[in-house]
């Protein structure tokens, strides 16, 4: 018996075994009407031309149905689900199969629709999140990262585009992501999730910022301690205050007056230093609005004439809080001159949805960088150790983040601070 292993030899067969029976079939009939054997050559040449024609007619049209659903089933594979097959038979089986793959097509383009609905809003999410993440494809390259990226990386995500993990300085070892800084790694808690998307395996990372977290707690602590410390301080400075004028206002004895003013005048001087610290960490009202730079620094400029201050702005307009941001510049400026600096420059430009704020001063720098945010911590000799946290937590509550670095830490040979600013740009301008 005949075996075929596809479907075009098993037609091919069984119609040239019909073929044959017919051939043989038209030639004995012949041979019977005595028909020459010339003439029974030609009928049957004739006849094996037709029966071959009409052998490759049905295979073709058969093979039609095959061949427009594989196109179909192509299309679904491509996800294309706007593609029908026509079916070569407008009714029976054929046409039953055809209409299935349309039904199936229009199901799963429903379903891509909905999918791509909702990743359509989890990627708008992702973009509006103020903390960054960051999609990396199977190769470990970066195909997608949010406008919180500047945090990490001081660019816009767009910028390194297609970049492979390990270029960002990011490691992933024994199921964990982790950065090969040790001072990143230190600020930031990275979580991550794989998921699927165009049959591609992706790695999810959400950065946590959890320096503020930590920043919380200690000035919590500080707080504590300051508020009970300003409690026994105060208690105790009213009534000596108020008894030393009293007594001055009762004795001649210049000396004596002379002594109690000392005493009033230090005890006015420990409450007001009482006072200051107690607002590090206090919650300010904020009114932002529109503010000229060049404003801005021109009125802080007037008070260190000293100093050098220039200014290299691409834009003019920055949104922020006036009062605090020219209480932020005279605070910068006063530590760059008590550092002996006799240049200052300040920077402006836009970069996505951030404003950049750059302060850059050739004094001799910062000795201890790890606690010039710790209250009471100050390497001046007058220092309270309030300046640069009060201007941290105006900053902070602008939703900005601020951040410092001596010069030479970047193999630069200027030497100096430079403080870098990050605010936000207000959704609609």
């Amino acid at each position: 018996m005949l075996k075929t292993n596809s479907l075009e030899g098993f037609i091919q067969a069984k119609l040239a075994i019909l073929c044959s029976i017919i051939l043989l079939l038209t030639g004995y009939v012949a041979w019977l009407l005595t028909v020459k054997w010339q003439w029974i050559i030609i009928i049957d040449l004739t006849l094996l031309i037709v029966f071959i024609g009409y052998i490759l007619s049905v295979k073709q049209r058969i093979m039609k149905s095959f061949t427009r659903a594989s196109l179909h089933l192509d299309a679904i594979n491509q996800e294309d689900y706007n593609q029908f097959g026509k079916s070569a038979f407008p009714e029976g089986k054929v046409s039953e199969f055809h209409q299935q793959l349309k039904q199936l097509s229009e199901k799963l383009q429903t379903q891509k629709s909905h999918y791509d609905q909702q990743a359509f809003l989890v990627y708008q999410l992702i973009s509006q999140l103020d903390t960054p993440v960051l999609i990396f494809n199977e190769k470990q390259q970066l195909t997608l990262g949010n406008e919180a990226f500047y945090y990490l990386f001081k660019q816009p995500w767009q910028m390194f585009r297609h970049a492979t993990a390990d270029l960002l300085g990011l490691h992933y070892s024994d199921g964990h992501w982790q950065f090969i800084d040790q001072a990143k790694q230190n600020r930031w808690q990275i979580r991550h999730s794989e998921f699927i998307d165009d049959g591609e395996n992706h790695q999810l990372l959400v950065f946590i910022d959890i320096e503020p977290a930590l920043r919380e707690s200690q000035l919590n602590a500080w707080q504590q301690i300051i508020r009970v410390l300003g409690h026994e301080i105060r208690n105790s400075l009213t009534p000596v205050s108020s008894m030393a004028e009293t007594l001055a206002d009762k004795t001649n004895n210049e000396r004596d007056k002379m002594i109690l003013g000392v005493i009033t005048e230090r005890c006015l001087h420990l409450q007001s230093f009482v006072n200051r610290y107690s607002s590090i960490s206090q919650q300010l009202q904020i009114n932002c609005q529109w503010l000229s730079v060049k404003q801005v620094v021109k009125s802080v400029a007037g008070l260190f004439s000293e100093v050098d201050i220039t200014l290299n702005a691409s834009i003019d307009k920055f949104w922020a809080d006036g009062e605090f941001i020219e209480q932020i510049f005279i605070n910068l400026f006063k530590n760059a001159k008590e550092a002996g600096a006799t240049e200052i420059s300040v920077s402006l430009a836009l970069q996505d949805q951030y404003y950049i704020i750059e302060v850059v001063d050739n004094g001799h720098g910062f000795s201890n960088l790890n606690n010039l945010f710790v209250p009471l911590y100050s390497t001046k000799p007058q220092g309270q150790g309030i300046g640069l946290s009060f201007c941290r937590n105006i900053i902070e509550q602008h939703h900005g983040v601020m951040e410092l670095h001596n010069n030479d830490d970047n193999n630069s040979t200027q030497q100096g601070v430079t403080i870098m600013m990050i605010l936000p740009k207000p959704a609609k301008s």
